[in-house]
């Protein structure tokens, strides 16, 4: 036997078997995250009853080991836009590995970004050009760091109850307390409530500001400002001099029936926009920064600067490959389309109980990303009920009915935000009359039981107990 077949078949007997590995050790799953990872994750999970064992997924679904179906109305944050694993963005990775290219030189021009990038701004038309990250939070800090250059100007102004994500960055422009305390100083930065636009030139007229950024329906809440708003805010933005940001992190791509969420209404044109999430098809991180030409230029603005703003994973080809599989499967089975159908039909189904329930307050959003939020109710022997959530922790309604609808009805939903009786709904964008007629079915049953003082309450009482025991 020469060297070469020794080292070949040493190679082969000690290869790397992914399926060996899961099989063996699949089951420690929820002790190795207690042990090395985030070891307040299983125990939240523990005891809200999520500790579900899903074997594997496939469009709206996921599966246990018995083949019982779980629908996903939260697509992972909103990543799996397309739902998971779909074949023409699992084929396009295949044929990308495949390909063996000379992926990431970092000195030449491989054509996927490139392919990437004009397909995007086919759908921006008002924009010219795309950086590519690795995830929404970092498509944020590079259009921090665009307006801030190209301003000259230090602060951003953002939105109360905005997220925008968790690096420094976008913990400085994040609205959210919880997220931020601990971590400061932080950037210098500046909230102003949501479509309040004289709060907004107070703080234009104060001549430091370089940009506001905004989600066109914000995630924590799926709250929206009042019609006009955003244009109004982008004219008061580019009279002081400064910048519009639309983070389109969730609600681009399709998600609210418009490719971008600022799309509905008119006149509105970002000087920067931030997408990300469902991008990547649910398989490889990507983020993009599209911007106007002239802001581009301004960075990159010599050969000295050409690397002034990079990414080492940025415009990999696996990535790019999701993207591009990822946009056309939009365009191939009118997802846009779909969503404004099946959004409607979904709203408006749960609007209509409103006027069934008490503690069902509004119903509100756009496409598929609703909001749910509960109320006070009128009647004594509810109120007194709510009450007893209310004084524990704000938000424990909304999480008694997303326990009952995972346990009973097999449904993944997800709380909008810390202390909002709010539930939000962010499936897959390729969910149907099916998928949206279940969930009406099960969440009106869930809101028969509460308001029946069913098994709902026992559980309550089991949030009761936990939250006190947290304080």
């Amino acid at each position: 036997m020469t060297t070469a077949e020794s080292a070949s078949e040493s190679s082969q007997a000690g290869e790397f078997d992914l399926g060996k590995l899961l099989a063996e050790r699949g089951a420690e799953r929820y002790e190795l995250h207690t042990r090395y990872l985030n070891h307040q994750l299983p125990r939240m999970l523990h005891t809200i009853g999520f500790d579900k064992v899903y074997e594997r997924a496939e469009g709206a679904y996921f599966y246990d080991a018995d083949g019982n179906d779980y629908l996903d109305m939260l697509a992972g944050f909103g990543v799996m836009g397309v739902g998971r694993h779909h074949p023409v963005v699992r084929k396009a990775l295949h044929d990308v590995v495949d390909a063996g290219l000379a992926d990431l030189t970092r000195f030449d021009c491989q054509p996927l970004p490139g392919l990437l990038a004009e397909k995007l701004l086919a759908h921006s038309p008002h924009l010219d050009r795309v950086f590519f990250g690795n995830s929404g939070t970092e498509a944020v800090e590079g259009a921090l760091k665009f307006a801030r250059f190209v301003t000259g100007r230090p602060r951003v102004l953002y939105c109360a109850h905005a997220f925008h994500g968790l690096t420094t960055g976008s913990l400085s422009v994040n609205g959210e307390s919880g997220f931020r305390d601990g971590f400061a100083p932080l950037l210098p930065d500046t909230a102003v409530p949501l479509g309040d636009l004289d709060a907004l030139e107070r703080e234009l007229k104060k001549g430091d500001v370089a940009a506001l950024i905004v989600e066109p329906i914000q995630g924590k809440g799926v709250l929206t400002g009042p019609p006009g708003w955003l244009r109004a805010a982008q004219e008061l933005l580019h009279r002081h001099k400064a910048l519009l940001i639309a983070d389109e992190v969730q609600t681009g791509l399709g998600r609210t029936g418009d490719f971008y969420g600022y799309q509905h209404e008119d006149g509105v044109e970002p000087d920067l926009v931030c997408v990300a999430k469902a991008l990547s098809g649910g398989y490889v991180p990507v983020g993009a920064t599209i911007g106007k030409d002239w802001i581009f230029k301004k960075v990159y603005s010599s050969m000295d600067r050409v690397l002034v703003h990079s990414a080492s994973f940025g415009s990999n080809a696996q990535a790019m490959a999701a993207g591009l599989a990822v946009l056309s499967v939009m365009e191939n089975e009118q997802i846009v389309a779909n969503v404004r159908a099946t959004g409607e039909r979904l709203r408006s189904r749960l609007a209509a109980l409103t006027e069934k329930y008490e503690m069902l307050a509004e119903v509100r959003g756009r496409g598929l990303m609703i909001g749910i939020e509960f109320g006070r109710p009128r009647s004594l022997k509810l109120r007194s009920r709510w009450a007893m959530l209310q004084a524990a922790r704000k938000g424990l309604f909304a999480q008694m009915v997303v326990v009952p609808l995972l346990q009973r009805h097999r449904i993944l939903t997800q709380v909008s935000g810390d202390h909002m009786e709010v539930i939000k709904l962010i499936p897959p964008l390729i969910i149907g009359e099916r998928e949206a007629d279940r969930f009406v079915d099960a969440f009106t049953a869930v809101m028969d039981d509460a308001h029946n003082g069913g098994l709902v309450w026992d559980f309550g009482k089991t949030l009761v107990k936990q939250a006190v025991a947290n304080r």
